[in-house]
């Protein structure tokens, strides 16, 4: 009998199993595009879009003099090591997103989440051009394909627009559901067009030195339409959070600054410069993109070499050498790589713009882990303020609809008035209408004084040359936190002029274009480094040795 119901209890088995489908390829653990979260997809294309930008961002800003650039000489300040982690989340985490994405969207007719997406990648793909020239593009993230071949800069431009061009589509499209998990703009349509839209502005202005025609005839149409960024709600531009883990939400240069030893980032002396005495008066923006540390410049030695060193002979009487100031604005030169001195708590730090630290109100005291706006700051991506200066330049160089002395006006009155609101918006505020009111500091009195200044400086100047640097002076003061296109602006148009020099007389060629990232060139068969830093991208065709 047992023997009878082992046999039937085998067959039973054997049936059960023989009805059912293995497949013992499937990993139950892995994220596929049937069990995946279209939202959550999003959301993680947007983080990595927040440090990509971040991370392309840095040495922008550093050749530009926006930051200290802690090398001596032009080679080592891009070192292909310094490219690797912007690359790979470009490249292995955003881009292979948006491809899941993309279909995924489409077919469910979440249109904006796809719009959303290639916009993304859009602005990654010109970062990419922009910052290294000819990259892997039409042969990359392909699973049979490990050693993808690069595409020229001048058709991934062509392919962006046509991607730009998708996604507007996709947002005039009718959705089922609203992007609202987007970290962005929360899903609104109207504000992502204008996005896609400036981000063309972008393309077609650094393309007229080699299509002035072209650009000329694209940015017009571009204004006719009237769907670029142009008010406050539609910065483009990523808010940063106050949470300290899991997740840490706060911005990358407040973390990197505000602890309980300080240290991080050398601001630049020629920038702090500039905002506190080119205009004979302090930049009323300078107390929310700087916080002192002191309020006092250093007097030892030990904390601060320079100050018993000449001025370099190769610099100018009117460049600002060791501290830009006599009230504790501490920085570094260009190109300094001295070592680094126990002053992390006495250096000038970041700021509440963007970065979310503290305000400057004269209080001379150290940093610390939650101090200030806790981190609450932004990427500033393209701000209404960046349209009008671009706007400007086009006005300037091209003929393009507009004035340019109105748009630069304009610009900068939206800059002043953008910078105030963020950082109004913070636990800073009080502090900061407690200080000006004992200050009889009156916020529209400053601004004013300042447009008025530039605006006679405008009229005064001669040459379209002239006129040019005043308009890109007044972009880089502007694009505190962005060195993507700080970059830009200096390689398209030269300006600002007469920048710092390096400490170094010799320091090398400027870097036209980075050196690929070294886990691109070892892991790639196919991938050949440059030569050197004096190949341009392909949209730059000014004289060599324009820069410095």
């Amino acid at each position: 009998m047992i023997k009878k119901i082992s046999t039937l209890v085998l067959m039973l088995c054997v049936v059960v199993v023989s009805s059912c489908k293995l497949d013992l390829l499937d990993n139950p653990n892995a994220v596929t595009t049937s069990n995946t979260d279209i939202n959550y997809l999003l959301n993680s294309i947007e983080l990595n879009y927040r440090i990509h930008f971040n991370e392309m961002s840095d040495p922008g800003m550093r050749l530009t003099r926006m930051l200290n650039q802690g090398s001596a000489i032009y080679d080592n300040a891009v070192s292909p090591n310094n490219f690797s982690y912007g690359w790979e989340v470009a490249y292995a985490g955003l881009m292979t997103d948006v491809k899941t994405l993309i279909p995924l969207a489409e077919s469910g007719e979440l249109f904006v989440h796809a719009g959303i997406a290639r916009t993304l990648r859009a602005s990654v793909m010109l970062n990419l051009v922009d910052g290294f020239g000819d990259v892997p593009y039409s042969q990359a993230i392909d699973a049979a394909n490990f050693n993808p071949g690069v595409d020229t800069g001048q058709t991934i431009y062509e392919t962006v627009l046509a991607e730009l061009d998708k996604a507007i589509a996709n947002f005039a499209a009718t959705s089922k559901l609203a992007a609202s998990s987007d970290l962005i703009y929360g899903g609104n349509a109207d504000s992502w067009t204008r996005a896609a839209n400036s981000l063309k502005l972008k393309i077609y202005l650094n393309r007229r030195l080699i299509d002035k025609a072209g650009a000329t005839s694209a940015i017009n149409t571009l204004i006719a339409g009237g769907k670029l960024i142009s008010t406050a709600t539609q910065n483009f531009a990523f808010k940063f959070g106050t949470n300290l883990t899991n997740p840490d939400t706060r911005h990358p240069r407040y973390v990197g600054q505000y602890s309980p030893t300080g240290g991080g980032d050398y601001q630049s002396n020629s920038y702090m410069g500039a905002l506190y005495s080119a205009k004979g008066f302090q930049d009323p923006r300078i107390r929310f993109y700087f916080y002192r540390q002191t309020v006092k410049n250093p007097t030892d030695v030990n904390a601060l070499r320079c100050i018993t060193n000449a001025k370099p002979a190769h610099y100018t009487d009117a460049d600002v050498f060791c501290l830009p100031t006599s009230v504790g604005y501490w920085g570094r030169d260009h190109l300094n790589n001295e070592g680094i001195p126990p002053d992390g708590l006495l250096r000038t730090a970041w700021g509440v713009y963007p970065a979310g630290g503290l305000y400057d109100n004269d209080a001379g005291v150290p940093v610390s882990l939650g101090a200030g706006a806790g981190g609450a700051g932004i990427h500033p991506i393209i701000m209404r303020s960046f349209v009008d200066f671009m706007l400007a330049e086009s006005a300037l160089t091209l003929g393009t609809t507009g004035v340019a002395k109105d748009l630069l006006k304009s610009a900068i009155e939206k800059s002043m008035a953008d910078v105030r609101s963020m950082v109004l918006g913070t636990i800073e505020s009080s502090k900061i209408s407690t200080f000006e009111a004992s200050r009889n500091f009156v916020w529209a009195d400053e601004v004013n004084r300042y447009v008025t200044k530039v605006m006679a400086d405008y009229d005064a100047a001669t040459t379209t040359d002239a006129k040019l640097n005043i308009i890109g002076t007044e972009y880089w003061l502007a694009l505190h936190g962005n060195g993507i296109e700080a970059y830009n602006l200096y390689r398209r148009t030269g300006k600002p002029a007469n920048q710092q020099p390096a400490l170094d007389p010799n320091p090398g060629a400027f870097p036209r274009s980075y050196y690929y990232p070294a886990t691109y060139i070892v892991r790639n068969s196919s991938a050949k480094q440059k030569a050197n830093l004096t190949t341009p991208v392909f949209w730059d065709n000014n004289q060599a040795g324009l820069l410095k």
